[in-house]
C-alpha cells in the first residue's frame, strides 16, 4: 500500500480508516489468521457440521456421527523448518571482536529465541515485525508485533521501504461493570507516531494519550524529557519468502482434505456397523425402533406375512484404499510443504550423508528464502544498534558486520566422526573440531583442550621430574 492523503483531499484519519477497513477484509489478513490456528491445530475441520434434509432443506443433525480429526501437520513443518535453520546459537563474524561483543551485549541474551519467535511468525504469516524501542530506563528493547495488527504503507512495489506504518489492536476496558473493547491505532512515520482510537466507526485522536502537556507530536521517544527520533521507522520486517505467503498457502487444501476423509471414515467405521437391514413386514413404528429393540432384545416383531422377514447386506470398508490415499496425502504434504518426512521408507536406519543431503534439499531450500531475508532484517537492526550506541554515547564502528546461521543439519555421526578422525594431519583443530557433531560451541571446546593438554603437560613433567613444562602458565598459549 501506497499512502498519498492528496486524493480527494482526505484527511489523514480518514485514510487510515481506509486502510484498516481494507486490510481487515483482505485474504492476506485472513490467511496470517489461517496459518497460526493451523499451527495450534486448530484446522478448518473443526467447524464441520453435520446436516440432514427435511422438506429439501439442509437442517443440522447433531446425533449424527461427526468425528472432526485435526492434524498438526503444519506444527511439524513449521517447527521442523525453525528449528533447523534458527535452534543453534548464531555467529556474528566481523574484523573487530569487541564491536561484536558490543552489539551482543546490546541484543541481549534472549535474542537468539527472539529469532526464533519471528521465524514461526514469519512462517505462519508471511511476515514477521519487530518492533524496537528504548525503555524509560534508557535500555534497547525488542518486541514481536503480531502480523496481524500491522498495515504497511510501502514506497515501492517491492515492499522493501516503508513510507509509514499503521498498527491496530484492541484493548479491553471496562465502563462500569460492563466490559468492552476499544481499537487503539498508532501512525508511525520516519520521525514521529501519533496516536489514534476508534470511535464510533471513526478515527479520533487518542485523548488519553495526550493528557499530560508533556505528550507532543514529536518523535519516537524522550531523552531527559525531550523528544527524539530515530530517524527510521522502527519497525523491521522478516520475509517468510519474496511474495509473503505463509507456508499454509502450499498445503492447506492437502491438509484439509486428509482431515475430511480420516473424519469420515471415523463416521463410517461409528455408524455403519458393517451391516445395512432391509426390512420387509416390519411391526415396529419406525427405525429407530428397530435399531432399540435389535439392540436390547436380541430379536424385532415382524407381521404375520409369507413375504415378511430382515435381509442384510454385508458393508466393508476398502481399508486398503484408503491407507493409499492416506499415504499419498501425506507424502504430497511433505513435498509441496518441503518438509521431512520422519517416517518415509527413504530415511532408513542409518541413512548416508549423500541420502540425508537428499532428503533435507526441500527443507534447505525452503530455509534458504527465510535466511536470506532474515539477514536482511539484521543489517536494518544493526542500523538501530548504532543509532542506539550513538544516542547513549558509545563507541561506533563503521565496520562491517554479519550474522550466520549454523543450521541443525541432519547427519550420520558414526561417519561424520570418521571423517574427523581421517582428517587430523590435514586440517587444523578448530575445523576438526567444527565439523564434530558431538561439538556444539567451538571456541569454548578449543579453551577446554587447551586447558586439559596444558595440564596433561604438567603431570608428565612431574612423572618424569622434567623442567621442558616448566614454562607453562595458566592461560599461556603453546606454541
Amino acid at each position: 500500500m501506497k499512502f498519498n492523503n492528496s486524493i480527494n483531499m482526505l484527511t489523514t484519519e480518514e485514510l487510515i480508516k481506509i486502510y484498516i477497513d481494507e486490510f481487515e477484509a483482505s485474504k492476506e489478513r485472513k490467511l496470517m489468521i489461517k496459518g497460526e490456528n493451523y499451527y495450534k491445530v486448530e484446522n478448518d475441520i473443526l467447524n464441520r457440521k453435520m446436516y440432514r434434509y427435511e422438506n429439501e432443506r439442509p437442517v443440522e443433525d447433531e446425533t449424527k456421527a461427526n468425528n472432526r480429526l485435526a492434524h498438526g501437520y503444519m506444527k511439524t513443518l513449521v517447527d521442523d523448518k525453525v528449528n533447523y535453520l534458527l535452534l543453534k546459537p548464531y555467529t556474528l563474524t566481523c574484523d573487530d571482536e569487541n564491536y561484536i561483543k558490543v552489539v551482543e551485549d546490546v541484543l541481549g541474551n534472549r535474542f537468539q529465541k527472539r529469532l526464533s519467535q519471528l521465524g514461526i511468525e514469519a512462517s505462519n504469516k508471511g511476515i514477521a515485525w519487530l518492533h524496537v524501542y528504548i525503555n524509560s530506563e534508557g535500555h534497547f528493547k525488542m518486541i514481536k508485533i503480531p502480523s496481524e495488527q500491522i498495515i504497511a504503507i510501502w514506497t515501492d512495489n517491492d515492499h522493501e521501504e516503508l513510507q509509514a506504518l499503521i498498527r491496530y489492536y484492541d484493548v479491553e476496558v471496562y465502563e462500569g461493570k460492563e466490559k468492552k473493547y476499544i481499537t487503539k491505532i498508532e501512525y508511525w512515520t520516519h520521525e514521529n507516531v501519533v496516536y489514534y482510537v476508534m470511535q464510533d466507526g471513526e478515527v479520533i485522536l487518542d485523548s488519553e494519550m495526550y493528557l499530560d502537556e508533556n505528550n507532543s507530536y514529536d518523535g519516537h521517544f524522550k531523552i531527559n524529557g525531550t523528544p527524539s527520533s530515530w530517524g527510521r521507522i522502527p519497525f523491521i520486517y522478516f520475509k517468510n519468502n519474496d511474495y509473503e505467503f505463509p507456508d499454509l498457502q502450499f498445503v492447506k487444501t492437502l491438509i484439509d482434505n486428509y482431515d475430511l476423509t480420516r473424519s469420515d471414515v471415523g463416521n463410517l467405521l461409528e455408524e455403519i456397523k458393517n451391516i445395512v437391514y432391509i426390512l420387509k413386514g416390519y411391526g415396529g413404528e419406525d427405525l429407530s425402533q428397530f435399531v432399540r429393540d435389535l439392540s436390547y432384545y436380541y430379536g424385532i416383531l415382524i407381521d404375520a406375512d409369507e413375504d415378511a422377514g430382515v435381509d442384510k447386506i454385508e458393508n466393508n470398508i476398502n481399508i486398503e484404499a484408503a491407507k493409499e490415499h492416506y499415504n499419498t496425502l501425506r507424502k504430497d504434504i511433505f513435498d509441496f510443504g518441503q518438509g521431512v518426512d520422519k517416517n518415509s521408507d527413504k530415511i532408513g536406519n542409518s541413512p548416508s550423508g549423500i541420502a540425508l543431503k537428499f532428503i533435507y534439499s526441500g527443507l534447505d531450500l525452503k530455509c534458504n528464502a527465510l535466511e536470506g531475508w532474515f539477514k536482511w532484517g539484521f543489517e536494518e537492526l544493526l542500523r538501530f544498534v548504532n543509532i542506539y550506541l550513538e544516542i547513549t554515547k558509545q563507541s561506533v564502528l563503521d565496520k562491517e558486520i554479519t550474522i550466520v546461521f549454523n543450521r541443525d543439519i541432519a547427519i550420520n555421526e558414526d561417519s561424520a566422526v570418521n571423517n574427523v578422525m581421517a582428517s587430523q594431519d590435514l586440517l587444523s583443530l578448530e575445523t576438526l573440531l567444527a565439523q564434530h557433531p558431538f561439538v556444539t560451541n567451538v571456541e569454548e571446546e578449543l579453551t577446554r583442550v587447551k586447558a586439559e593438554k596444558k595440564e596433561k603437560d604438567r603431570e608428565r613433567a612431574k612423572l618424569f621430574g622434567s623442567d621442558r613444562f616448566s614454562n607453562i602458565e595458566d592461560g599461556a598459549d603453546e606454541e
